[in-house]
C-alpha cells in the first residue's frame, strides 16, 4: 500500500490519458469505420481532430474534468460526459460542414448521425466505468482523513457536519467540540484535519496558527476579510511588502459587451423557450384558473426596486412574502415541477430584455428578505453593487435553501472576479443545475426538525 500511495500521481494520470485517449479516439474511430479519410492524413482529418481536441479541453475547463479525489463520482460523470458531448457536436457539424464539397455532397446534410450517437454511448460508458474505478483505487490508497469539527454552537455544527457527511470517503468526522472547550488542542493534534467553523476572529486566528505550527489540514469558513483577501494582489512599496485591495468595478467596454449579451440571449431564449413556456402556461390555468404570472418587488443594483416575472407555483390565496419549506403546502401540483426543473424562472428573461436584470448576477431577493438579511448581516448589502441575474455562483454551487451567508460568499466572488470568460462558463454551469434538480431546488427545513449533530463533549 506505501508503494501505491507513491505511485498514486502516476495511476491517475495513466487512467485520466487512457480515459480521454478513448473519447477521442471513439470518435475518429468509428466514424473512420464509414468515411476512410477521416483516418488519413489529411487536412479536414487534422483540422477535424484539432477542433475536438480544442473544443474538449475548453469544456473541461468550464465543467471540470477527471476530478477523482476531490469530487463524488456522479457530479465528475456529468461534467465530463457535458464537455465530451459539446466536443462531439461541434466537431460532428464541423465534419457535416466540411464533407460538402464537389467528391462527396451537395448540400449539407447530417452525416451517419446513428454513428454519432454509438460514439456518445461509448464515450459516456468508458466515463462512467473511469471514474467509478478512479476513485475506488483513490480512495483504496487513500483511507479518510479523521477530523475534527470545531465551531461556536450546535447550530453552526449541524449546519457544517451535514455537509462533511456527505464526503465520507474523504472525511471521517471523530470529534465535535465547541471552541472554548479545554481540550481543543488536544483534539487538534489527534487529527489530520480540521474544520474551524463560526468562529470568533480572534479565536480562529490562534486556532489557525496553531493548526498550521503543527502540519494540519485546515479549512474555515469566509469572513469578509477573506473575501477582500482574494481579489488582492501583493504590491512592493520599496522593501516593504503590502497587500493591494483595489477597489473593482466593470468597464465601459465590459457593460457594453455584457448588455449586448443579455440582449442577445434574451431574444434567443425566449424564441427557444417560447413553446413551452405557452404549455406551461396553459397546465398552469387548466389546474386553477388562476393567474399564470405572479409579479413581485425585487431588489437589484443600488437597492433599486423591480418587478420580477416567475410562472405561479403556489396557490393564489397563499403568501408569497415568505420562503417555501420542505412541507409547504402553498406549492401547486404544476407548481412542484416548475420549480423542480427551474422553468418557472423563464418569464426573467422579459426582465433580462427590460434592462432589469442580467442574465449573470446575483439572484435579486424579496425586499423583505433584504431587510431582514441586511439587519442580520450588514454584508448583504455589498451584492447590491451589481446587477441582478437569473444565473450565478449562488444558483450553481448553491442551492434553494443555501444560508443567506454562503450565498453572499458566493455573489462577493463573482463580483470580486468578474469577467466576460467567468460570465460565459456560468452560463455553461448552468445546464448542471438542471441535471442535480432534486438537490438545488431543496427547501428550508421545517421548524420541528431537529438537530442531528452534538458535541463529543460538554463544555464545562
Amino acid at each position: 500500500m506505501n508503494i501505491l500511495y507513491k505511485c498514486q500521481n502516476s495511476i491517475v494520470f495513466l487512467l485520466k490519458s487512457t480515459l480521454y485517449v478513448i473519447i477521442v479516439a471513439s470518435f475518429f474511430v468509428i466514424f473512420g469505420s464509414r468515411y476512410e479519410w477521416v483516418l488519413g492524413l489529411s487536412r479536414t482529418s487534422g483540422v477535424s481532430l484539432v477542433t475536438f481536441c480544442v473544443v474538449l479541453t475548453a469544456t473541461i475547463s468550464v465543467y471540470g474534468g477527471y476530478l477523482i479525489g476531490r469530487l463524488k463520482s456522479k457530479p465528475i460523470i456529468i461534467s465530463m460526459s457535458l464537455a465530451t458531448l459539446i466536443a462531439d457536436a461541434v466537431t460532428y457539424i464541423q465534419f457535416c460542414i466540411m464533407s460538402v464539397n464537389p467528391h462527396n455532397n451537395s448540400h449539407f446534410t447530417f452525416e451517419s448521425p446513428h454513428f454519432l450517437l454509438i460514439v456518445m454511448a461509448i464515450q459516456v460508458t468508458a466515463i462512467i466505468v473511469f471514474v467509478y474505478l478512479g476513485n475506488y483505487v483513490y480512495f483504496t490508497i487513500n483511507p479518510p482523513e479523521n477530523c475534527c469539527i470545531i465551531t461556536s454552537s450546535e447550530e453552526s455544527l449541524n449546519a457544517i457536519a451535514v455537509k462533511i457527511d456527505k464526503y465520507r470517503k474523504q472525511y471521517k468526522i471523530t470529534d465535535m467540540i465547541h471552541y472554548a472547550s479545554p481540550n481543543v488542542f488536544d483534539v487538534i493534534n489527534r487529527n489530520d484535519t480540521i474544520f474551524l467553523y463560526d468562529i470568533p476572529q480572534k479565536e480562529k486566528v490562534v486556532l489557525n496558527e496553531y493548526c498550521y505550527a503543527y502540519n494540519k489540514n485546515i479549512y474555515y469558513n469566509f469572513e469578509m476579510n477573506d473575501i477582500v483577501a482574494l481579489g488582492a494582489r501583493t504590491t512592493l512599496l520599496d522593501d516593504k511588502p503590502v497587500v493591494s485591495a483595489v477597489v473593482r468595478d466593470l468597464t465601459l467596454e465590459q457593460r457594453f459587451v455584457k448588455r449586448l449579451m443579455d440582449i442577445l440571449i434574451s431574444l434567443v431564449a425566449l424564441i427557444v423557450f417560447g413553446p413551452l413556456m405557452l404549455i406551461c402556461a396553459l397546465l398552469i390555468k387548466l389546474e386553477d384558473g388562476g393567474h399564470v404570472f405572479f409579479r413581485q418587488a425585487r431588489a437589484t443594483k443600488g437597492g433599486n426596486l423591480f418587478m420580477v416575472y416567475k410562472f405561479r407555483t403556489m396557490k393564489e390565496e397563499g403568501s408569497y412574502n415568505k420562503s417555501v419549506t420542505s412541507d409547504d403546502d402553498r406549492i401547486t401540483k404544476i407548481g412542484k415541477y416548475l420549480r423542480k426543473f427551474r422553468i418557472d424562472e423563464l418569464p426573467q428573461f422579459i426582465n433580462i430584455l427590460k434592462g432589469e436584470m442580467s442574465v449573470v448576477g446575483p439572484r435579486p431577493e424579496m425586499v423583505e428578505n433584504v431587510d431582514k438579511y441586511t439587519a442580520e448581516l450588514p454584508e448583504f448589502s455589498y451584492r447590491l453593487r451589481v446587477k441582478g441575474g437569473l444565473t450565478g455562483y449562488a444558483q450553481i454551487a448553491g442551492k434553494y435553501n443555501t444560508s443567506p451567508k454562503d450565498k453572499l460568499v458566493l455573489d462577493l466572488l463573482y463580483i470580486e472576479h468578474y469577467s466576460l470568460w467567468l460570465d460565459f462558463k456560468l452560463i455553461l454551469q448552468t445546464v448542471t443545475v438542471l441535471l442535480k434538480a432534486s438537490d438545488s431546488t431543496e427547501a428550508f427545513k421545517g421548524a420541528n426538525e431537529d438537530l442531528k449533530y452534538h458535541f463529543t463533549e460538554p463544555l464545562e
